[in-house]
């Protein structure tokens, strides 16, 4: 049996300005020539320049991802061109973003570890010992955590991203993210994966000093001040359709930093399941097409190394099957 041809959605600028794709392999078809298919297809106009573009293709996912299936196997028609001659741009402007915390196990069990009082003759394994066990009724008897990001937050794979001059203390958080195709409202976990369209890469930048507020230590973490300054959520470079990713839980995430490996971790390490998020999410909320739901970072996050982001820092992120983001971080000019 043939393999079917693997494609995914981008977004990108060239000569002619920016436009949604179709990916194969080393080229890019430019969905501007097919805008009256795509058009027809949907029942409402669509311009493949738009920033929305993608996420208009979501909105319609069972209806158009034949018609865009078709377009991907036409190595002829349309207009290709090789990936090296455009600059990818963030491939999905996202309606809602929401972040999944404390969400691997090993993660949060270093965190545990680098947090704890080992005087009185506490040793690190009784620590881990006692975190692996909450972790495990959390797991039982808990439910997700989840916060709100901002669309604002969003840039491309390969853009660079000004450190705020406000801290020196930014991480990078390597995560899966699930691209939502249909509406989800109440859904089961056995239901959930049906609704994920697509997948990409994101790298949930988090300013480390700003997590938790020390004027009012009793109101719990600031997300919105910690996870929201203008580039600190690269998304992509692709959005990968799910059924070319196969099970979510059988990834590999890989972080480097200037080519030292920080994060290289399964998905299987997840404490709450891709289906349990979405699902989890959805009792709450509906949620939409082009939704993203971050579903948490792996062990090995900057915090961990005692080495945070520094001017001119080099981040190559990588999941199988997804591609690859490289963005550099530099830091915000002052005024002397």
């Amino acid at each position: 049996m043939t393999e079917p041809l693997r494609w995914a959605l981008g977004y990108y600028t060239g000569e002619g300005g920016p436009f949604a794709a179709l990916v194969v392999g080393e080229r890019v078809r430019d969905l501007s020539a097919d805008a009256a298919v795509l058009t027809t297809a949907l029942r409402t106009t669509i311009d493949p320049a738009a920033p929305d573009a993608t996420r208009l293709l979501f909105e319609n996912w069972d209806g158009i991802r034949p018609v865009l299936e078709a377009l991907a196997t036409d190595a002829v028609g349309g207009s290709w061109l090789p990936v090296t001659s455009v600059t990818p741009l963030a491939p999905l402007a996202p309606r809602q973003i929401l972040q999944a915390g404390a969400n691997y196990r090993t993660h949060v069990i270093d965190l545990a570890v680098s947090h704890a009082d080992l005087s009185h003759g506490r040793t690190e394994e009784q620590v881990r010992t006692e975190t692996a066990a909450m972790m495990d009724e959390r797991k039982a008897h808990g439910i997700p955590y989840f916060f709100i990001g901002l669309p604002s937050a969003v840039t491309g794979p390969t853009d660079d991203v000004t450190l705020p001059g406000y801290s020196e203390k930014h991480d990078w958080e390597l995560e899966l993210a699930a691209v939502i195709g249909r509406p989800a409202f109440c859904v089961t976990p056995e239901q959930a994966l049906d609704h994920v369209a697509a997948y990409t890469i994101v790298n949930d930048l988090t300013t480390r000093d700003l997590v938790f507020r020390r004027d009012m230590p009793e109101i719990g973490s600031d997300w919105f001040r910690s996870k929201n300054a203008p580039g600190f959520l690269p998304i992509g470079p692709w959005l990968v359709p799910s059924e070319f990713v196969g099970d979510p839980q059988a990834l590999t995430l890989t972080l480097t930093l200037n080519g030292d490996v920080m994060q290289n971790e399964s998905s299987a390490d997840m404490l709450f399941t891709v289906a349990e998020l979405v699902s989890a999410a959805s009792q709450t909320t509906t949620l939409l097409p082009g939704d993203l739901i971050l579903t948490g970072s792996p062990a090995g996050n900057g915090a961990h190394w005692g080495r945070l982001l520094r001017d001119g820092d080099v981040m190559t992120a990588t999941i199988a099957g997804l591609g690859e983001q490289r963005t550099r971080v530099v830091a915000e000019a002052r005024d002397e």
